[in-house]
């Protein structure tokens, strides 16, 4: 049994443990679906709450284990299933997750989905980082490179990148052929992780492949903020696939 502290979130008790070294965090809901079934936060866990939330209220769990880098190195990709592994059998959670992942959360996702498609259901992704030229490197339409973050996370040089064959969206044939349906969320204004370069190209090729996955475009918008003002359509989604 792993030991925990017991605190509160938003008005839903709270679990906090050691999961390998890192924090883990699972919110509880009042009252729990039978299914057990649970939303994977995979970074900035406080931010743009309101999603997460609503689900707790329709009897979803919601967990979060902190990263070594929200550029997602591969152990941390590598960790998931072990740490899927635990709250199933710790807490009785559902044997698949719906991840949610804004911005470097959306690259997380991926890589998570594609490298272990079994322990996914489906997924929601928002501005997600995909083209990694984009952002963090800056090289197309964005003005906010993070040059001296990537390189400290990553490991990889400027230069190797040209080259590089890894980014999220290199991805996208693999999260095709495994069904997992994927709900999007981007802003067609977006300044820090370009739509254009980013979940664009991912649409586009689902589109033309027959992919499942919905979309929605936000007019006008920037980067911030995630989320929806109306979550009708997610809903339906999540009743749907998961």
């Amino acid at each position: 049994m792993i030991e925990y502290i017991e605190g509160r979130w938003n008005g839903f008790k709270r679990l906090d443990f050691q999961f390998e070294g890192r924090a883990a965090t699972l919110i509880v809901p009042d009252e729990p679906r039978k299914d057990k079934k649970w939303l994977y936060k995979m970074e900035y866990f406080d931010v743009f709450p309101s999603f997460e939330i609503e689900m707790l209220k329709r009897g979803y769990y919601v967990a979060h284990m902190k990263n070594k880098s929200r550029l997602c190195p591969k152990e941390d990709t590598d960790m998931r299933p072990r740490f899927c592994e635990l709250l199933k059998a710790e807490f009785g959670l559902n044997e698949k997750c719906l991840p949610v992942g804004m911005s470097c959360g959306g690259m997380q996702t991926v890589y998570f989905a594609a490298e272990y498609p079994q322990y996914v259901a489906a997924m929601y992704i928002d501005a997600p980082v995909l083209n990694l030229l984009s952002w963090p490197l800056g090289m197309g339409e964005s003005q906010k490179p993070r040059l001296v973050e990537f390189e400290e996370n990553i490991g990889i040089s400027i230069a190797d990148m040209l080259n590089y064959r890894k980014h999220p969206i290199d991805y996208k044939e693999t999260l095709l052929k495994s069904g997992i349906p994927i709900f999007m969320v981007c802003g067609d204004s977006d300044t820090t992780v370009p739509y254009n370069e980013n979940g664009k190209v991912l649409s586009d090729y689902f589109k033309a492949n027959n992919g499942n996955l919905t979309e929605i475009v936000k007019k006008g918008c920037d980067h911030h903020p995630h989320g929806l003002d109306d979550y009708t359509s997610l809903f339906e989604f999540v009743n749907k696939y998961y």
